[in-house]
């Protein structure tokens, strides 16, 4: 890790090109800060990206619920999560880039900001991190932990580093049983079951409102079903557009939203070469979408933040992800706005998430992107259908809620009563 900070250091510099937090505050991916550190015992919350600071909102709400005047130490690694996560502070809390997993830099950052427990969202695992931490008696929790078999068995692999990594955690919040199980075969002692916090997520009003005027705007010009693609990734979006062109006319307006900002030029690209019509959203900024735009083959949806919007535009929605061996996008989002999902065979990143979507009615699955396009179409255009899957999606994401709450009761637990600080030892 330590020899190849120079490449990691190029390859921000060189995704900075398009997206320019990337090279922003760039010492601090070295543990060196020139800010003042965070509050004395603040809670520090690690969520990598975006998914995972958009779920984390839910828990830091509970939190600051049960315990007003809680500070918090928030670290991203990439520049869509610490754009995100901005929403999520209040005066006296810090904002800064995880340090790099070295044993300089995570002691720098550790001999800096203090603080009293550390929260890893997800999946991240940070062997010299979490070994740093428990030498100088920062409690460490993986919160809304998932684990598939998969990534178990790559863990077995590598046995020597993620052992001691998972025995060093104290705590592990777990999405489901399945999850719990793996993370205790994996050496975590200690694992709690509290469900997804995916699911306390609610779309933002005004996101739902924007998306339901862009419909208007569209159908004012030429009223069409819309599919949306949700969250893309490479080598999905070829095979979409080949099952598009393959549909009889009238086609539905496809709306295309790729996972990662860094591919927006790039799938533009790829609609053009198949010779379809494309508008972007980044064309109309914060007016409505300009006239005509409903009648393109494409929208794309380069933008980030509105993820709700897009669902809220769409009749139903394609699960990026989900057709290559990638694992699935987060498919409570849309359940929560009220949109059915056409899913592909690999879902392991939200396995028991999509079969309970599946046995709710709010979901169907699919082999192939070539039966998952005209799946989706007939369903868009089948109103009375289309409509009983969205009401079944809503009450699905309703009835799994809780998962903050619950977890905020176990983190808390970590900690003293208010008023007295759970502050590290000098090192």
């Amino acid at each position: 890790m330590w020899l190849l900070q120079p490449l990691y250091l190029a390859r921000l510099w060189w995704r900075g090109r398009h997206e320019p937090l990337y090279r922003h505050r760039l010492a601090e991916r070295l543990g060196w800060y020139d800010d003042p550190p965070a509050s004395a015992g603040a809670v520090w919350l690690h969520a990598v990206s975006l998914g995972e600071t958009r779920a984390a909102a839910g828990l830091v709400q509970a939190l600051r619920a049960c315990r007003p005047g809680l500070r918090l130490l928030l670290t991203h690694g990439t520049a869509t999560g610490r754009e995100a996560g901005r929403a999520l502070l209040q005066p006296g809390d810090r904002q800064v880039w995880l340090p790099f997993d070295t044993p300089g830099a995570v002691a720098r950052f550790l001999a800096h900001h203090r603080p009293a427990l550390g929260l890893l969202m997800e999946t991240e695992v940070w062997p010299n991190l979490q070994h740093a931490a428990a030498c100088s008696g920062v409690p460490m929790v993986l919160v809304n932990a998932r684990l598939s078999e998969r990534s178990l068995r790559r863990g077995h692999r590598l046995g020597a580093l993620m052992r001691p990594a998972a025995r060093s955690l104290q705590l592990a919040l777990a999405q489901t049983e399945d999850d719990a199980a793996r993370l205790r075969e994996a050496g975590v002692a200690r694992v709690e079951v509290c469900g997804n916090l995916k699911f306390d997520m609610a779309p933002e009003p005004s996101l739902l409102a924007l998306g339901r005027a862009w419909r208007s705007a569209w159908e004012a010009g030429s009223p069409r079903p819309v599919v949306l693609a949700a969250s893309t990734r490479e080598g999905e979006e070829a095979a979409l557009l080949q099952a598009w062109q393959a549909l009889p006319w009238p086609r539905p307006l496809l709306l295309l939203v790729p996972r990662h900002p860094q591919r927006f030029r790039e799938v533009a690209a790829l609609v053009e070469a198949a010779g379809l019509g494309v508008v972007r959203r980044s064309q109309w900024g914060t007016a409505m979408p300009e006239a005509g735009a409903g009648r393109a083959d494409v929208c794309l949806g380069d933008s980030l933040g509105e993820m709700p919007a897009y669902y809220a535009a769409a009749d139903v929605a394609l699960l990026g992800g989900s057709f290559e061996p990638l694992g699935g996008q987060n498919l409570i989002e849309a359940a929560a706005c009220g949109c059915p999902l056409v899913m592909g065979p690999h879902t392991f990143n939200f396995s028991e998430a999509a079969e309970l979507a599946l046995r709710a009615g709010a979901a169907c699955r699919v082999e192939t992107l070539a039966q998952g396009v005209p799946r989706a179409a007939a369903l868009a255009i089948s109103g009375a259908q289309r409509d009983a899957m969205a009401a079944r999606a809503s009450r699905f994401a309703a009835a799994h809620r809780g998962a903050a709450r619950r977890m905020a009761e176990h983190i808390l637990a970590l900690l003293p009563p208010a008023g007295r600080l759970n502050v590290p030892a000098d090192r």
